[in-house]
């Protein structure tokens, strides 16, 4: 089994203009999308945050992380944040893409593909029977009550 590798395109959510398309490594490892700076600076995106990452080899670092991009992965569409690395880092897409826009990897034929069991569009799932919606009053009675739907 090798590396997935899946061209996918990029837009500035913010200024439709700035775009890319770029090769990315599909990484079922890695958490989010990670670009390298001059790619992020390309696309003239702004820092909203710091977060600690965790590489594969342990080793941990405060990273900056810019929004918002748009990212384009064979027709489906979502809004992320993205990881800058450093110039020439190899890009990755990682797990909360892949899980949002709804797509699988096979790794043996080396395939990025729309989920089978929702090939028109991304599938959301809800794990439980019941959402529980938050407190709704009752005019007539003055009180609260909790109200659950069953699916």
């Amino acid at each position: 089994m090798g590396k997935v590798i899946e061209r996918i395109k990029i837009t500035n959510l913010f200024n439709l203009k700035k775009k890319v398309e770029i090769d990315a490594v599909i990484d079922t490892g890695a958490t989010m999308i990670v670009l390298p700076q001059d790619i992020v600076k390309k696309l003239g995106l702004k820092k909203v945050r710091k977060a600690k990452v965790r590489y594969a080899n342990n080793k941990t670092e405060l990273k900056s992380i810019y929004g918002v991009v748009t990212i384009t992965i064979k027709g489906r569409k979502g809004n992320f944040d993205v990881l800058a690395e450093v110039n020439g880092a190899q890009p990755l897409v990682g797990q909360v893409v892949l899980e949002t826009l709804d797509l699988v990897v096979d790794p043996k034929k080396r395939i990025v593909a729309p989920n089978p069991m929702s090939p028109d569009m991304p599938m959301v799932e809800i794990l439980n029977n019941y959402v529980r919606v938050a407190k709704t009053s009752l005019r007539e009675h003055s009180e609260t009550k909790d109200i659950n739907i069953k699916f």
